[in-house]
């Protein structure tokens, strides 16, 4: 189990002392200067991730597991209502074949509440606090990320034990190679939701045109250049190309730590000059001439299967595969990411404060998280979600399981998604796509 107060000790980074102490395990201490702790976030997420690098967190595997097999117990018998977006049969599908899993290993029966929008069950939590339901709620397991963990995290409407942190298929996890596990969209997650997906932005080319893709900012600058009218990006706000300049800017940015504070704390127009100076660069040399842009990614797509760009992206490292598949594509298109990785962000799942089986979601939440689960996930034959998992520290057996999964042409290998990029502060959006909108879309 995790004996150091993290909390504690982050709460004390504006204190005036010189330095603040940490004590792990009851014996060993850990100081550090507060002139290392300038940016709060990047602390935190570093800090995180030494932590469970060291196994400080888990506090020793056969303790953990033996944890969880008595809340295992007490759990056995307990209904979870899991609230879930339920808008496609593939997930569906995953979620019911998860459920009989769990009831036939731990006596634990799942109920996948189908959702529209996360917000409503955000909603619902928050009537039930504002009505003083302390005990007994209606959600047991939240599908979860971004804003509306932030809102529910602000709020105080989750299980704050950092019960995540202690799960055993946690241990299968590595925060250093992946930093979405444990920050969600510049959030510290503390522990309060779990991971169980993710998505990535990839680069799709068409090797007919472009034999070596450019795999940096700078270097897709110049390949724009040099190939006018074959390159653009869905127009803001939409999410793919809003994701597409985030992109752009964590790459070109001198500092990116500002990024993963709140945008109201930092200079906007000197923190995004790097951005438009690289638009302002290439823009001309656009499909359409930077004057036009598709409305979305499908439209872009369409057009690099049209032969009219050689180059597009998606958030869905799948999406190229998928569009061979359906015949939008050429079978000559195959992906790539950039050198230094690209934007990633991780979905979770968490527990309300007044959860009704808090013990079963937990139960839940560890087998969303195994090997064995996340395996099933990862084949686009029934779902094609990228696992959360470090590949590296599977066993053998699992790790091939996950390198012999049927994969698309034009779909790269769990390893070769390794480099990822983390998604900024939420408030962020917002200001890029103002600014954009701003400089470009009334020329």
């Amino acid at each position: 189990m995790f004996l150091c107060n993290y909390k504690q000790a982050a709460s004390k980074m504006d204190a005036p002392s010189t330095f603040f102490d940490i004590k792990l395990r009851g014996h060993f201490r850990m100081r550090i200067p507060f002139h290392f702790l300038k940016y709060r976030q990047i602390f935190r997420t570093k800090f995180l991730a030494l932590m469970m690098a060291s196994g400080l967190v888990f506090g020793g595997v056969s303790a953990q597991a033996a944890d969880f097999e008595l809340m295992a117990k007490k759990a056995r018998g307990q209904t979870v209502y899991f609230n879930a977006w339920g808008g496609s049969p593939q997930t569906n599908s995953y979620i019911a074949w998860a459920g009989s899993q769990i009831k036939s290993r731990y006596g634990v029966t799942l109920v996948h509440v189908k959702l529209t929008e996360t917000a409503d069950a955000v909603a619902r939590i928050l009537a039930e606090k504002s009505a003083g339901k302390t005990r007994g709620g209606s959600v047991d397991l939240v599908w979860v990320n971004g804003e509306n963990f932030a809102s529910l995290k602000r709020q105080g409407l989750l299980r704050s034990d950092s019960w995540a942190f202690a799960l055993p298929s946690f241990a299968y996890t590595d925060a250093e190679a992946l930093p979405g596990i444990i920050s969600d969209f510049a959030n510290p997650t503390d522990g309060l939701e779990s991971p169980w997906g993710r998505a990535q932005l990839v680069f799709g080319y068409d090797t007919q045109f472009v034999p070596n893709p450019p795999r940096s900012a700078e270097e897709l600058a110049n390949w724009i250049e040099k190939n006018p009218g074959r390159f653009t990006f869905p127009q803001p706000p939409d999410f793919t190309g809003t994701s597409f300049l985030k992109q752009i800017l964590l790459e070109v940015s001198p500092d990116k730590g500002i990024f993963a504070a709140p945008a109201s704390e930092a200079d906007t127009k000197t923190a995004l000059a790097p951005l438009f100076s690289w638009l302002d660069r290439v823009r001309p040399h656009l499909w359409r001439g930077g004057v036009n842009y598709p409305p979305n990614y499908t439209s872009m797509v369409q057009l690099l299967g049209d032969g009219e760009l050689a180059i597009a992206m998606a958030f869905n490292p799948a999406e190229f595969s998928n569009g061979i598949s359906q015949g939008i594509l050429p079978d000559s298109v195959r992906t790539y990411i950039h050198d230094a990785g690209t934007l990633a962000n991780v979905h979770f799942v968490a527990i309300p404060f007044n959860a009704s089986a808090a013990d079963g979601a937990q139960v839940v939440a560890n087998f969303l998280l195994s090997p064995e689960a996340q395996i099933r996930k990862a084949n686009p034959e029934l779902w094609g979600d990228p696992t959360v998992l470090s590949i590296p520290k599977l066993d053998a057996t699992d790790a091939k399981a996950f390198a012999d999964l049927p994969r698309g042409m034009a779909t790269l290998s769990p390893a070769d998604l390794n480099r990822t990029l983390p998604e900024p502060h939420p408030s962020w959006v917002g200001v890029i796509e103002r600014a954009w909108m701003a400089r470009y879309s009334a020329n």
